[in-house]
């Protein structure tokens, strides 16, 4: 038994050489601007008309358990910390596992407490701006690779090419109740 290595034209190790080039440029371009990446769509679960809306029980959340900040908060961001701190009403989704309740921790700024929250889903809740905001940046990048066929086939067989594709898939979800009562993370509506 001998290790010997096949023999391989040059020509097809250079065409070889230059798809893993193609294939690991593809690569950096998407990890580089990922910001452009198309979200991917996906339904509201909750519809609810504006009667079953003020009909319902007024939940108020509040935090499960405080950690005290060792740190002292920084003035200069009171004026955005009130903001952020005024309770706005939103309905929060999960949509990776439809119907479980939102577990999450938030310390806005520095100096504040840590603060672990219990969101339920699927129904209007009053909860700090700064929580919706958290939870509507749960989001992560699906990258996969799709198989097609390169029109080049030489007598060795045809040639199949990868390319990778990348979409935002939004975990979470917090939508405003009703844009059109109050200012909702931070945009006037």
């Amino acid at each position: 038994m001998t290790d010997k290595k096949p023999k391989v034209p040059e020509k097809e190790l250079d065409k070889l050489q230059s798809q893993f080039d193609q294939f690991d440029n593809q690569i950096k371009d998407l990890t580089n601007d990922r910001s452009k990446a198309p979200t991917q769509e996906v339904e509201a679960q909750t519809k609810l008309s504006s009667r079953e809306i003020d009909n319902s029980s007024k939940v108020w959340l509040k935090p499960k358990r405080t950690i005290p900040a060792r740190d002292k908060f920084n003035e200069r961001f009171r004026d955005a910390y009130n903001f952020s701190k005024e309770y706005v009403q939103f309905i929060a989704e999960n949509k990776e596992v439809i119907g479980e309740s939102i577990q999450a921790w938030t310390r806005p700024y520095g100096g504040m407490p840590a603060e672990e929250w219990e969101i339920p889903v699927n129904k209007p809740v009053w909860g700090p701006r700064y929580l919706a905001e958290q939870i509507r940046k749960c989001s992560y990048h699906r990258m996969r690779m799709e198989q097609n066929s390169m029109a080049g086939s030489d007598g060795y067989g045809s040639y199949f090419g990868s390319m990778v594709v990348d979409t935002v898939v939004q975990r979470l979800s917090a939508e405003p109740v009703s844009p059109r009562k109050s200012i909702f993370m931070g945009v006037a509506a």
